[in-house]
């Protein structure tokens, strides 16, 4: 079975407010969520498929 983590917990290891992903939530940000009841969980696997997908490569320039 997959791990599950509470906001607090997902917002710890992204390193913001609890209160963001509740902003990102209501505005259908891409990081997925499980809802279990009325309860908000977060699959750890996909907070780690999430921040692959958010990594950004700039090219210098003159290259």
């Amino acid at each position: 079975m997959t791990e599950l983590l509470t906001t607090e917990e997902a917002a710890r290891i992204l390193g913001v407010k609890p209160q963001s992903l509740a902003v990102w939530r209501l505005h259908g940000e891409n990081l997925p969520f499980v809802k279990v009841g009325r309860l908000v969980r977060y699959r750890r696997s996909d907070i780690e498929k999430w921040l692959e997908a958010q990594t950004v490569t700039v090219r210098g320039e003159g290259r």
